[in-house]
Formats: C-alpha cells, structure tokens, sequence
C-alpha cells in the first residue's frame, strides 16, 4: 500500500484527548500515560491504549486477535478462509470457521435489512475500481455492466449446521470490508473485558470503541472528524462509554480523474460510487459491527430516507454531515451531542 492510499485510511473519528498523535508499534509504558499499541493491520492503523492496567501483554494478545481474524477473512491476502469462499464460487461449499462465518452471516442480514443497498458481494466491482489501492481507475460502462449481474446477496447461501458458505455464480466475490472492522472491535473489546480491563480506547482507522469509562471516571469525549478539514480538525463531539462510534464518508478513500473525485462507497445497484448530498455519516452503537454496516447503509439511503431506516432501530444513533455543513442528529444524541464547529449548522 502507497503513502497516499495508507493516509486515505486514517481516523475518521479520533477521541478528542488523542488527537496529538498515535503511538508506533511498541508499547507505551510511561507511568503517565496509558500503555498502548499501534500497528497498520487490515489495511488501517490499528491503535488499542489501556488506561487501567499497565500489563503489555494483554495489548499483545488484543493484537494477536486482530491478526488472527485478518488472516481469515481479509480479502486482500492469500489462502484465508474468505479466499477460499471465493475461489470456490459457483463450485463447491466451503466450511468455515466461526469468526468468517458469523462476520459473513452478519452481513447478509444487513444486507437483506437494507434491501441491497448495502450488499456485501460487491467484490467484483470493488476490484474493479480498486480505490484505496495503487491500481485505482475509472472502468469502463462495459466493465461495470458485465460485472453488476455478478452482485447479489441472495445468491449467497449460508448452512447454519455446517458451517458452510456457498457463492452460486462463478466469479461471484464477498467483499467484508465494511464490516470486518467493525467485528474486530467488538472482538478486541471482549479480549479487554476478559483480562479485568475496564478502560480503554480501541481504534481500528474510523472504528472507535469506547470502553468503560475514562481515567476520571467521566464517559469518553469522542470527536467527529470534519470531512472538509485537515485531518484532527473535528465539527464536534460525543459523550459516550461501552459504546462503538463509526463513521462512512467520501473524504476516507478517493482517488481523482480528470478534476472529478471517486470515492470508495460503491452502489451495488449501478456500480459507481454513491452520488447524493452526504459528506460522512456516524453512527453510535452497542457494537462496532453494527455500526459498521450501519455507516455504509445510512450513507447509502441519504438523509431522509437514513433517518427514517435509522430511527426505527433501537439502541442505534446517527450524525449526518451533508456537503453543504448541514448536520442532522437522531433523538438519542440530541443531549450527547456537542457542535463546536460554528461552521456547520444543526438542522431539524
């Protein structure tokens, strides 16, 4: 990956208390600050701090998850569970194990909630475009029509009893990229909890977990990243503790041809990127799964018809950030949510 498209993938939504800056890959042990831990895994900077506990090894094994998982169902390395689903489109069934399993399982569901807008056998046009990599291009109409037939979550079966995944059209591809994170997070948190930390900031690239409490005692102060500004400059924050804060926007990878930007939400429909008035979109969950695929959905809708879809899930809320700096805001975040940013307006 080049400098350019790894910067593309920085945060999106960085903690306020953060936004000096990241750790390398070492530990930091300072008695003064929590130990943390930094490595670009999955295609992102993944940082994990502890504020409770000064014991490295528990960072050590919140990364050997992080690692364990990548190499099941990333779509980018060879030989991984998700890669073997793939090559057997159109073939056979491939059984696999319980993180690729429920990871796809997951996504399916959110793909049928959302009627297809957020579809996760967009492989085939996410290669295609190859944003976010040294290969980005525009393709062509033809390329794009033969590849769209190619697109379709119910062609994806799923046997419960076995384990199993089934493509039913050669050259068919799952793409998790819009919700591997999101399950990593959650993963990484339950390594957390089950070695008696209860503090904690968990980051994987615009996937925040907030664990607990900070080291006051206070819910964290999670700023929303500004899709207009340099990277740290933030339009406001949340309040929030044991919750995930994700965001999707066009500002997270991109290339540009011929004075026009493409970014990386693709609509499975016509297989170019999503054209409407949304900026970024940020959703505040019990978990970062849900988040996740929630992110890519709601952008995929637009305002009106995202806050509809949203508004009718429990224990989810959203912040939309249109191109013109209007921000609309869920009834959950309505006393969460601080603007700070006299640039952007609160809309009704």
């Amino acid at each position: 990956m080049n400098k350019k498209a790894l910067s593309n993938l920085f945060l999106l939504l960085l903690p306020i208390f953060l936004l000096g800056g990241c750790s390398n890959s070492k530990a930091n042990t300072s008695s003064s600050d929590p130990i943390s831990k930094s490595e670009v895994l999955m295609g992102t900077f993944c940082t994990v701090k502890i504020y409770d506990s000064k014991d490295t090894k528990i960072l050590d094994k919140a990364f050997d998850r992080i690692k364990e998982i990548e190499n099941e169902v990333s779509i980018n390395k060879e030989n991984t569970e998700l890669d073997k689903v793939n090559a057997n489109a159109g073939k056979e069934r491939v059984n696999v194990k319980n993180d690729t399993y429920t990871i796809i399982k997951k996504g399916k569901e959110y793909s049928k909630l959302s009627s297809g807008t957020f579809d996760i056998t967009i492989g085939p046009i996410v290669k295609l475009w190859g944003i976010g990599t040294d290969s980005a291009r525009l393709p062509s109409e033809d390329e794009i029509k033969e590849r769209l037939p190619l697109i379709n979550y119910e062609d994806l079966e799923i046997d419960e009893k076995n384990h199993s995944i089934y493509l039913n059209k050669k050259g068919m591809v799952i793409d998790l990229g819009a919700i591997a994170k999101g399950y990593t997070a959650d993963e990484i948190a339950k390594v957390l909890r089950e070695n008696n930390v209860q503090s904690a900031i968990i980051d994987l690239g615009g996937n925040i977990y907030a664990l607990g409490n900070n080291s006051k005692g206070n819910p964290w102060k999670i700023g929303v990243q500004s899709p207009f500004l340099e990277r740290g400059e933030t339009i406001g924050y949340v309040e929030e503790k044991d919750k995930s804060v994700v965001t999707s926007g066009i500002y997270e990878r991109y290339f540009e041809q011929d004075g026009k930007r493409y970014h990386h939400i693709l609509n499975p429909k016509d297989g170019y990127p999503y054209d409407n008035e949304i900026a970024g979109v940020t959703i505040v969950s019990d978990t970062s799964m849900d988040g996740d695929a929630l992110s890519t959905t709601l952008f995929s809708l637009g305002v009106e018809k995202g806050l509809d879809f949203i508004n009718k899930i429990p224990n989810v809320d959203a912040v939309f950030v249109t191109k013109d700096k209007d921000l609309y805001i869920t009834p959950g975040l309505k006393d969460i949510f601080k603007l700070t940013n006299k640039d952007f307006k609160m809309r009704n």
